[in-house]
């Protein structure tokens, strides 16, 4: 079990594959950014939010900032955990999240995140106050 930077993570279990190595023989920087995009939405459905929610209520949480140091590489068939935390909000359009990922094997720490997020209206796309649905999911998962 991986020490993880703060209590009760949301995890993704990945397994690093073929596609997902560069050039350099470990995986590409872009691949990190998919997953913690993964694990952020299948926290988001955990909390009951997901694709419908927000088609429904007009609004979506989109990225506004990735700030990623990049601890060390990943390579084929590596077993990661991502983990994700809600650490801060506004409590009117931005929240913060934090990822951190561990591979299982020696439980070293490859990647730290930080994700801020902005809410929009889905049919504009210009930003709008989150809904008291996101306020009490979101806000309420918080650590």
């Amino acid at each position: 079990m991986p020490t993880w930077d703060r209590p009760d993570p949301h995890t993704l279990s990945i397994v690093v594959a073929a596609d997902e190595i560069d050039e350099l023989g470990h995986t590409n920087n872009a691949v990190y950014v998919r997953w913690l995009e993964r694990c952020a939405w299948q926290h988001s459905e955990a909390l009951g939010l997901d694709l419908a929610s927000y088609r429904l209520l007009d609004r979506a949480m989109v990225v506004l900032r990735h700030e990623i140091d990049y601890l060390a590489a990943a390579y084929l068939g590596d077993e990661l955990q991502v983990a994700t935390w809600i650490v801060q909000s506004d409590n009117k359009l931005r929240l913060t999240r934090e990822f951190q990922i561990c591979r299982g094997s020696d439980q070293q720490t490859l990647l730290r995140a930080k994700s801020t997020f902005v809410c929009i209206a889905l049919t504009t796309g210009k930003p709008k106050r989150m809904p008291t649905v996101f306020l009490e999911r979101y806000v309420g998962a918080m650590v």
